[in-house]
């Protein structure tokens, strides 16, 4: 298990160092005088069946490996994106604890709460104070559109 976790560090390390040297302004540079060279020997070479071939390769596979590196990249984000608005939803109490795993519910689910949001932005417009806080979760007379979502949540979910 440890071979595992290290094997696995080790080509986390290395990944990120792609990733870092691909976005670099150098790489940018270079990839310019890549295609650019590429475009020169074209010219000598008639742009060949060789050349097209040879161009065609290296680019298919540097593009699907730039893929594969980008979307792990992308992941890795996310995730700590989302494990730092968590633990922002989690330290302030007037905050609906109910959002901490929001990355885990369904399409519907946001949509009801995208839905709630929307009407609760209509709602602090009548408010006299545009700084009061209000959330899903706070008690409050004139909320009738917690009960909507909740219920409407709740249809979604059966």
């Amino acid at each position: 298990m440890q071979k595992i976790k290290s094997h696995n560090k080790r080509i986390e390390d290395i990944a990120s160092t792609i990733i870092e040297v691909a976005g670099s302004t150098t790489m940018l540079v270079l990839a310019f005088l890549l295609v650019f060279v590429w475009t020169i020997f074209g010219f000598f070479l008639k742009f060949s069946e060789k050349w097209e071939m040879i161009i065609g390769t290296s680019s298919s596979v540097i593009t699907i490996l730039m893929v594969f590196l980008i979307q792990k990249s992308q992941n890795k984000h996310s995730l700590s994106i989302q494990l730092k608005l968590n633990e922002l939803v989690a330290a302030n109490s007037k905050a609906s604890n109910r959002l901490v795993n929001v990355e885990g519910m369904t399409e519907e689910e946001l949509k009801v709460i995208k839905k709630y949001y929307s009407k609760l932005g209509d709602f602090t417009q009548h408010q006299g104070n545009l700084q009061q806080s209000h959330s899903i979760d706070e008690i409050h007379r004139e909320h009738t559109i917690k009960k909507e979502m909740e219920e409407e949540l709740s249809k979604v979910k059966k």
